[in-house]
């Protein structure tokens, strides 16, 4: 894997075994689309859960975003917590 920030290989990585395991498909069927530092608005890191209150501080975190068949998958990490499945259409 190459063209990342060293901070991010790792991020990386547990997104992919993630989907891998989910999909049950082949690691070199996951294609890393884009993977970018942001900064979110608030505790929910961009995935908000429809009934949840959420701290409104920013917090740093990435951006992850895979795919696998034609279909794109976000994943997002932030403060201490580590890269999630995002399925929220919210931002």
């Amino acid at each position: 894997m190459t063209g990342f920030a060293d901070a991010h290989k790792s991020l990386v990585e547990i997104a992919i075994a993630d989907l891998v395991n989910r999909l049950h498909v082949d690691r070199n069927s996951v294609t890393v689309i884009s993977v970018e530092s942001v900064t979110w608005p608030n505790r929910s890191l961009g995935c908000p859960q429809p009934g949840m209150g959420y701290l409104q501080t920013p917090v740093d975190g990435s951006l992850i975003k895979l795919s696998v068949e034609g279909s794109t998958y976000r994943y997002h990490s932030g403060g201490s917590r580590g890269p999630f499945l995002c399925e929220s259409r919210g931002e």
